[in-house]
């Protein structure tokens, strides 16, 4: 009688262990929602660095300007990337810059504009 009572109660607790197919799922599908926020978070994070980049480099290249224009080697209709790597650290002024959406800038000089286009 002791063996019977004993065989019965572990056999209800071998019925009881583990999860069901539902809690299973269930957790699934929320560890997948939170790994497409973090996905999402972090991918804004590269964007927003490469646009402050272009910023940086074009101010960069504005003020390489205007210390070639306060010298007098350029003017605000003759100016070149060799007149701008003058006041570069290597002694190239910047041609291109990543604008944050995956592609990249060209910088180009246009004549009689005082301004650097994209």
């Amino acid at each position: 009688m002791l063996r019977s009572a004993v065989n019965r109660a572990r056999a209800g607790r071998r019925d009881e262990a583990g999860f069901t197919l539902i809690e299973l799922l269930i957790v699934i599908v929320i560890l997948g929602i939170l790994a497409g926020i973090v996905v999402f978070s972090v991918a804004g994070i590269t964007d927003k660095g490469d646009k402050a980049a272009c910023k940086s480099t074009i101010a960069s290249i504005d003020t390489a300007y205007e210390a070639a224009y306060a010298q007098g080697t350029a003017t605000s209709t003759a100016v070149n990337v060799s007149t701008l790597g003058a006041f570069f650290h290597g002694g190239t002024a910047p041609t291109t810059v990543k604008n944050g959406a995956g592609t990249t800038v060209t910088l180009t000089t246009v004549a009689a504009a005082d301004a650097i286009v994209c």
